[in-house]
């Protein structure tokens, strides 16, 4: 038989049978050690999956879909005040605020990139967000967003599930 590299030693050594990983006894201990510890790291994860909540995922999507909002709009200006932005100082600002309209978390007619400053320390900067707005949407659009404000949203935890998969593969598509 032809000569293999140790799979945890990484050593050149000439193998007794066909299906032989590893040089040693040593090596072997090592490595079913590994093995154990990879397949722990699979169970823990579907562990953990089975103990997250509709709150939980919703948390991922929304950082899933504040990226892809980032991704999206790079290289326009903040939505308030037309500042163009370095990639670290962006955030994405909705238009009607998550708390007073949670129905429009994931409506991405609702979130643009806006500066720090606007965002955070201007709560958003809304009156300038909303001369702005409708020039970056169309109009028919910003009514369009106008009239949905008030229309329940209502997903359970598998639509949540398919949204952050969507919203990875449009960044993935951006990117």
């Amino acid at each position: 038989m032809k000569q293999k590299a140790c799979k945890v030693c990484k050593d050149k050594f000439d193998p007794l049978r066909p299906l032989q990983m590893v040089c040693s006894p040593k090596c072997g201990i090592e490595y079913t050690k590994k093995q154990k510890s990879k397949q722990w790291q699979k169970e823990k994860k579907v562990i953990k999956e089975k103990l997250f909540t509709k709150k939980d995922y919703l948390n991922i999507l929304q950082k899933v879909f504040n990226t892809y909002i980032r991704a999206r709009d790079k290289g326009k200006p903040c939505a308030s005040c037309d500042k163009f932005l370095k990639p670290n100082d962006i955030n994405a600002g909705h238009f009607y605020s998550v708390g007073a309209y949670p129905n429009l978390r994931f409506n991405e007619l609702n979130v643009h990139n806006q500066c720090i400053e606007c965002n955070l320390h201007k709560h958003g900067n809304v009156l300038e967000y909303a001369l702005r707005l409708p020039n970056r949407i169309g109009i028919d659009k910003y009514d369009l967003l106008q009239e949905s404000r008030n229309t329940p949203l209502k997903i359970d935890i598998e639509e949540v599930k398919e949204l952050i998969k969507i919203y990875k593969d449009k960044t993935k598509q951006i990117k």
